[in-house]
């Protein structure tokens, strides 16, 4: 059985990116496409939307009718364009008609996110280490605010942010999951360890299995996940208290990044 007494505290784009504070590339998502990701959009409230475009062809569909009742909610203008003008806009292969312009996503505090939640829950983070897919980084989001993870950690360096793409693959999920972008996945894993988060790291050849008796699940946590093809660096890999591993019963040697993240993501909340 594994435990820890408390740690120690110790002290302290893809397209269409504005910068941070430290101006730096900053966490993205102006531009979201997709009916179900600019509902989420306008129903989180989380941050100024500026107009709603949609394609003056579209067909009637009870989300049609949301968006433009959440938008006039809001007061955000909704705009008819021709659908060659949108899809000149779009980012996306489908935007399905709909996208909408707003404020960067606000940026969390790692420290803040390695504390418990002003509910009370315990931290349960997803740390994503050099993922480049922008549909994989989306679906991981998704899969991470399912799971009910209270935040995500990003790499500012050589990893997609919050592109049109991730933002549409994660269907509304941007707006719910607090992220932070820290110069270096290793590093921030160190910070979170003093903060007394326990990091459990995702590999194929990991020491154990993931569904092993995980007794650190609901304590505060890390779950981090490696690039596609390369998987966790070495000095990720070197941070983690455990590296786990799924178990494969067919032929093929692994799973996609998003994949293999959703299993874990769940089988934590499972045990929490």
């Amino acid at each position: 059985m594994l435990g820890r007494g408390p740690r120690r505290e110790v002290g302290r784009r893809e397209g269409g990116e504005v910068g941070s504070r430290d101006g730096k590339r900053g966490l993205g998502g102006e531009q979201v496409e997709g009916r179900q990701a600019v509902a989420e959009l306008l129903v989180a409230r989380r941050r100024p939307v500026i107009d709603v475009w949609m394609a003056q062809d579209l067909d009637a569909a009870p989300i049609l009718e949301r968006i433009e009742r959440l938008a006039s909610e809001a007061r955000v203008p909704v705009r008819r364009v021709s659908r060659a003008r949108l899809d000149a806009a779009a980012a996306t292969d489908a935007p399905q008609g709909v996208l909408a312009h707003a404020r960067a996503l606000p940026e969390a505090e790692l420290d803040d996110l390695c504390r418990p939640t002003a509910a009370g829950t315990k931290p349960f983070l997803l740390a994503v280490d050099g993922v480049t897919d922008p549909h994989n980084l989306g679906a991981l989001l998704r899969s991470a605010e399912a799971a009910g993870a209270t935040g995500a950690v990003l790499a500012r360096h050589r990893a997609v942010h919050v592109t049109p793409t991730v933002a549409k693959a994660a269907a509304g999920a941007i707006e719910r999951v607090p992220m932070t972008i820290v110069g270096g996945i290793p590093a921030a894993l160190a910070r979170a360890k003093e903060l007394g988060c326990w990091v459990v790291g995702l590999a194929g050849d990991g020491e154990r299995s993931l569904f092993d008796d995980l007794a650190v699940a609901d304590e505060p946590i890390v779950v981090v996940v490696g690039a596609e093809g390369g998987g966790l660096s070495r000095l990720a890999r070197a941070r983690c208290d455990l590296v786990v591993g799924i178990p494969m019963r067919g032929h093929l040697a692994s799973l996609n990044v998003s994949t293999a993240g959703a299993l874990a993501l769940f089988e934590v909340s499972r045990r929490r």
